[in-house]
């Protein structure tokens, strides 16, 4: 098994096109050809990670934070960066991250913590606008259902709890084959009318090359006709944050503390206690005060996040509950995500979460 099958997986579990614009996802470093000898995961990545994954014969380290975040313009065998680097090459590891990417699925960093929580009828806080196109294709009607099938296969035709979603249209293609074509339907140099159907299917533009390549591998024509359309809908399978019910209402202090057990942290900061009970629970792991004023406009008694400051707690303004729960402990579970996951799919090698601690924050 190569460490390229693992990526492969990852990449296609977790599309790096979801990712930030400023964010940097998928392999780091490394030799993809290498064989898989074991696979360590951490939250990030540190050098004391790097000497875990030597002494437990780990060839691929897995994170949620990207080591290589902004631009290098060196590696210095001095500095912190490029001694981590330099082992890294030396022992022949490589590394892989999933971050922005990994927030944004639907069953990804948020909704992890969610589950811990005891929420249910979870949705996206913040769906993603802009993340949808449009496919529209012409194809044979004898050769259409094949052609949908492959789509499907490649990740179009998604929309919420539904699967295989499609809409056609009959109609006759007319074209002319000129000389050089090799036409599946007509002959050169006489114009030819056929039946045809339109095909429309909303798609993850992040999926978008893999469903180009399977249209023109599936279609029958040696040119198809096809148009890829933006949408300006909001995905509701991908975006940040996550907002789901409690089974009853849960007296405040009683669910603060569920999320300090839950977490392992001593301490909350929050703001005014305005509600006296919680039944709706929204929450963005890592840092997401931005989602505040959206939280509030879903009528969330209680928003967790990490990271916030302390005009952000103004915010709240006795219409919610704000509470700062950490940035390393609201995204921690992403180690087991990425656990389960690969553990499903992969036997032949060990698969570990890194027993080094890497949250730098400390609490006495």
């Amino acid at each position: 098994m190569k460490i390229l099958d693992v990526v492969k997986y990852l990449d296609q579990l977790i599309p790096a096109g979801y990712q930030e614009s400023y964010d940097n996802c998928g392999l780091q470093v490394g030799d993809t050809s290498a064989e898989v000898t074991g696979v360590l995961i951490s939250l990030d990545l540190t050098e004391a990670v790097v000497d875990e994954a030597v002494e437990t014969h780990s060839n691929l380290i897995v994170t949620h934070h990207p080591f290589i975040f902004m631009g290098l313009k060196r590696i210095d065998a001095d500095s912190p960066a490029g001694r981590v680097i330099y082992k890294l090459i030396r022992n022949g590891i490589a590394v892989y991250s999933a971050h922005t990417s990994l927030d944004k699925l639907s069953d990804g960093v948020s909704a992890q913590l969610a589950k811990r929580l005891g929420l249910s009828n979870l949705r996206v806080l913040a769906p993603e606008s802009d993340s949808l196109k449009q496919l529209v294709v012409y194809c044979p009607k004898e050769q259409s259902q094949q052609l949908k099938d492959a789509l499907f296969a490649a990740g179009a035709g998604n929309i919420g709890n539904y699967r295989h979603c499609s809409y056609s249209v009959d109609g006759t293609g007319t074209f002319e084959p000129l000389q050089g074509a090799n036409p599946f339907i007509g002959t050169v140099g006489n114009d030819t009318a056929t039946a045809e159907e339109r095909i429309e299917m909303v798609y993850p533009k992040a999926f978008e090359g893999k469903i180009v390549a399977a249209l023109l591998s599936s279609h029958p024509y040696e040119t198809p006709a096809y148009s890829l359309i933006p949408l300006s809908n909001t995905n509701p399978d991908v975006g940040l944050g996550m907002i789901g019910e409690l089974s009853e209402d849960v007296d405040i202090e009683e669910f603060i503390n569920k999320v300090k057990q839950t977490v392992g942290i001593p301490v909350v900061r929050h703001s005014e206690l305005c509600r006296k009970t919680v039944r709706t629970v929204a929450l963005c792991g890592g840092a997401g005060a931005e989602f505040i004023g959206t939280a509030v406009g879903q009528n969330a008694d209680i928003y967790l996040t990490g990271d916030l400051k302390y005009h952000d707690f103004q915010k709240a303004a006795g219409r919610i509950v704000v509470a700062d729960i950490g940035h390393y402990e609201s995204e921690q579970f992403a180690k087991e995500f990425f656990y389960d996951k690969l553990s499903e799919n992969f036997r032949i090698f060990a698969i570990r979460i890194a027993k080094t601690e890497t949250n730098f924050v400390g609490y006495m």
